[in-house]
């Protein structure tokens, strides 16, 4: 199973069209303002300050706006830098990615050079809180809902998948809370270690990836041990009961997630000394309403949000977890998928373009 697994050409071709068409919109084409501050970087659904990599980026490029006269443009998808600016800043980071000795401190810099430019590009232009044209808010909508205690989300999230219109993780956190549902950015060491000592606090037996695991035993939601009170993926592991456990969602296109993968796992067997680090597929797990938006390569393939509803679904076939009304959590994230379906195809419509896609996949999506 995989999350966010659309097909990352078809989708940027059809964003692309899109975000072009925008580009002379209210903060869109030109950069807008000065740093960002610690507010403005949580108002996009962050629970954690502004990280370091990320605040360099966005001095050095006003640094070099001011130096060089030349305002920053925006357009496409993920903000990308436009016409002369992006020539000039193109050469400059190119030469920075240069010196970088190792491999983890170009995916650091490359992280935080996607977030800089998105970060500025969509200033004045998308709602911080749904990522969503401000035209086209859909935040009046979304029902909110308390998630179990005894669990937490973990986005894990790709930075092209940073400020995507249409990514559904952000919905998590829009129903559940930024607490509930958080978000940890891939290559930004600051969040990492967030995230990573929230697990070591909760224990190596309250951790599992959403995410089929090729090298181990399958294991699904039945797997998991309920004592009364609190979820465990190993008896024999010491967990504390007091903390959640920290279900962690791949939120990326199919090929970006296997990297966030490799980089969970590695950590993971430094940490552990164990080489596969717990993960858990779901069993029953229909075709998300996005498919009619977003190209998928497979059927068998499906958005972070849907997976997330599935997970909740299974724990709600328990017995033993019935209380804790998981069916009502469920609901509520498949009713924001239809509440951003519903968004994204009324854009699509006022500005002109096809709201179907082309049937290229026959399986049932079953894992």
């Amino acid at each position: 199973m995989a999350f966010s697994a659309e097909s990352a050409s078809g989708e940027e071709r059809a964003e692309t069209e899109e975000s072009l068409l925008a580009t002379t919109g209210a903060g869109r084409g030109a950069g807008n303002g000065g740093e960002v501050s610690h507010e403005e970087w949580q108002r996009w659904g962050m629970s954690s300050p502004l990280p370091s990599s990320v605040a360099a980026v966005i001095r050095e490029l006003l640094k070099m706006e001011a130096a060089t006269g030349e305002k920053m443009r925006f357009g496409g998808v993920g903000s990308k830098l436009k016409g002369d600016f992006k020539d000039m800043e193109d050469k400059k980071h190119r030469a920075v990615y240069e010196t970088l000795r190792d491999s983890d401190q170009k995916l650091q810099y490359f992280s935080a050079r996607q977030i800089g430019c998105r970060l500025l590009g969509s200033r004045g232009y998308l709602c911080q809180k749904c990522w969503l044209p401000t035209e086209d808010c859909m935040c009046a909508n979304v029902v909110t809902c308390n998630l179990w205690r005894g669990m937490k989300f973990w986005l894990y999230m790709h930075p092209k998948d940073f400020l995507r219109q249409n990514n559904t993780g952000k919905l998590l956190w829009q129903v559940f809370g930024i607490q509930a549902a958080q978000l940890c950015l891939f290559g930004i060491q600051e969040h990492e270690d967030i995230m990573w000592d929230a697990f070591q606090r909760s224990g190596n037996g309250k951790i599992s990836v959403l995410y089929p695991n090729k090298s181990a035993i399958p294991k699904s939601v039945k797997d998991l041990k309920f004592n009364g009170s609190s979820l465990t993926s190993d008896v024999h592991e010491v967990s504390s009961q007091d903390e959640p456990f920290n279900f962690i969602l791949l939120d990326g296109t199919w090929s970006n997630s296997a990297a966030l993968y490799r980089r969970l796992k590695e950590r993971w067997t430094v940490i552990s000394g164990d080489e596969d680090i717990p993960c858990i597929s779901l069993s029953t797990l229909t075709a998300s309403v996005m498919h009619k938006l977003r190209p998928q390569p497979a059927w068998d393939r499906t958005c972070t949000a849907a997976a997330a509803a599935g997970l909740l679904w299974e724990l709600n076939l328990r017995p033993e977890l019935r209380t804790y009304e998981f069916e009502k959590q469920a609901e509520a994230v498949e009713c924001s998928l239809d509440i951003l379906l519903d968004a994204l195809t009324t854009r699509r419509v006022r500005l002109g373009r096809s709201i179907t896609r082309k049937q290229r996949h026959n399986r049932n999506c079953l894992l």
